[in-house]
């Protein structure tokens, strides 16, 4: 179980931290507006309220012990940057910022950022599915409940077809799909074997989603 540090708890950010709570890891939610932080106290494992610019606060936090800091701070280019600078001089080991445009994120990578994502091209449940599982690719809500993945395979499915992994089963997701390099198999049958390369395309109740991820972890 990782240890998530999410700083910025606007719409993206309070997204990102539900996400992974939800997922079963450790959350700290930080923010400066009190009542956000109200609103996310039974959503994450510990949530503070704080100016994350100020270096001595975000050190008293323990913040270097974290494996993924978020920073999702909203409008203030300034303060995303520096935070960013923060977490990285404070040694955590790995950062993800939020950015406006694509100046932005070219900043924000000079400053540390080990990857940069802009929200209107991601949502901020897709990163958070992204970071908990090196095995999901993409992530879809379909439904609050319900959302399509591209996972790559579990080592125990390379080489057994369709009918023996039993995803259905043993996860309760469908399979819509398999992609093999430049091709696509949108009828795969139960007799299709799963390659190292495939990526499976999933339909799925987001707790059954989460069963694959777990065991990928």
């Amino acid at each position: 179980m990782k240890q998530y540090a999410v700083i910025g708890c606007g719409r993206f950010g309070a997204s990102v931290a539900r996400t992974l709570y939800g997922t079963g890891h450790d959350v700290l939610a930080i923010d400066q507006d009190e009542d956000v932080i109200q609103d996310l106290a039974d959503s994450v494992t510990h949530a503070v309220q704080m100016d994350a610019t100020d270096e001595s606060s975000l050190r008293s936090l323990g913040v270097r012990n974290f494996d993924v800091a978020v920073i999702a701070i909203g409008s203030d280019i300034q303060s995303s940057i520096l935070i960013t600078l923060l977490a990285k001089e404070l040694g955590v080991k790995y950062v993800v910022a939020k950015a406006q445009n694509e100046l932005h994120a070219k900043i924000l990578y000079k400053t540390g950022a080990d990857r940069v994502v802009l929200p209107e091209r991601e949502m901020g449940v897709r990163v958070a599915h992204n970071l908990v599982s090196s095995n999901i690719l993409d992530y879809i809500e379909l439904a609050p409940d319900y959302s399509i993945a591209e996972i790559t395979p579990l080592k125990e499915w390379i080489g057994k077809n369709l009918k023996d992994i039993d995803i259905r089963v043993k996860y309760g997701v469908t399979i819509m799909a398999i992609k093999r390099k430049a091709e696509i198999n949108i009828s795969p049958s139960a007799q299709d074997v799963i390659c190292h390369e495939d990526v499976i395309v999933v339909v799925g109740h987001n707790n059954d989603i989460q069963k694959i991820e777990r065991k990928s972890q």
